[in-house]
């Protein structure tokens, strides 16, 4: 175990949090780390909502560019970031065990909720799955680390901004002014961390396999496959959740419109033995059932 592994991250306090998991993982197993924190354009433009930046992976390509270059054996992401389709030399290393994946409503008052209010999201899936809900409220576009978006909330004149609980908690900020939104359908992934190695560095690839919990790797798996079939290459207000429960696995999908006016949801069942292939056939049968058109006409609204 002679060789440092160099744990490539983004530098807010979320993101150290992370690597500084896996890292004290890896040293907990007797290998040697350092940690290399570097600035995502993600991090660098904040006067713009992702989705109008045109960049697939706009958290995670200066990471892949920096593993690509050698200057970091391994990155540690939020997975909810990370894109379907990784760079080619790219690989999963492990997913590790996944933490909470519900979205919160971190709120002034409560009573513009059966009323007029406005609240604050740079999320496509959760602005879209709020206006479905709440088709009398605005939502206005929200962007920065979670510190900052806390800071902004506090600073404005809205009513509330949705969050990941996974993210506050995990940096012990969570407010007490807060609801769990258990009704909205988590983005692919949330809740869980990635960490990717180059597929030639094969000393990194068995160190990180140990870390890997397979139970959220199936589950995220399979959601991403949703995704992966459903997006075609285009953001979307997409969600996707699937759980083991005993021997079978509980999916909930869902695709919508823009502003939130059209739904498309699933909910099916499979035997844990059978499912390979269970995200993809979700996600069809959403294409099949009008999910096709109207991924044709987000495409339309984002060009």
């Amino acid at each position: 175990m002679s060789k440092i592994i160099r744990i490539g991250t983004r530098d807010s306090k979320l993101a150290l949090w992370q690597a500084e998991t896996v890292q004290n993982n890896l040293q907990q197993l007797g290998y040697r780390t350092e940690l290399v924190p570097v600035k995502s354009q993600g991090d660098l433009i904040l006067d713009k909502p992702l989705y109008e930046l045109g960049i697939t992976g706009v958290f995670t390509k200066t990471l892949d560019i920096a593993m690509i270059q050698g200057d970091v054996d391994i990155s540690v992401h939020s997975m909810k970031d990370v894109p379907t389709r990784l760079p080619n030399g790219i690989i999963e290393g492990a997913v590790l065990k996944r933490a909470n994946i519900e979205d919160i409503l971190v709120y002034k008052q409560l009573d513009f909720l059966e009323s007029k209010g406005t609240i604050a999201t740079g999320s496509l899936r959760r602005k879209a799955q709020w206006l479905h809900k709440y088709p009398n409220h605005e939502v206005t576009g929200l962007r920065g680390n979670v510190i900052t978006r806390l800071q902004k909330l506090e600073e404005s004149d809205w009513d509330g901004a949705i969050f990941a609980k996974a993210g506050l908690e995990r940096i012990e900020i969570l407010p007490e002014n807060h609801i769990s939104l258990d009704w909205m359908i988590p983005a692919p992934a949330q809740g869980a961390m990635l960490v990717v190695c180059m597929d030639s560095d094969e000393f990194s690839i068995e160190a990180v396999s140990k870390l890997n919990h397979q139970e959220t790797q199936i589950c995220v798996g399979i959601e991403r496959e949703f995704l992966k079939v459903l997006e075609g290459g285009c953001t979307a207000p997409i969600g996707a959740i699937a759980k083991i429960n005993h021997d079978q696995i509980d999916f909930k999908g869902v695709l919508l419109s823009l502003d939130g006016k059209d739904k498309i949801s699933i909910e099916r069942t499979i035997a844990l033995d059978n499912y390979t292939g269970f995200g993809k056939a979700c996600a069809l049968e959403v294409l099949e059932n009008g999910g096709y058109n109207l991924m044709q006409s987000i495409k339309k609204e984002l060009s």
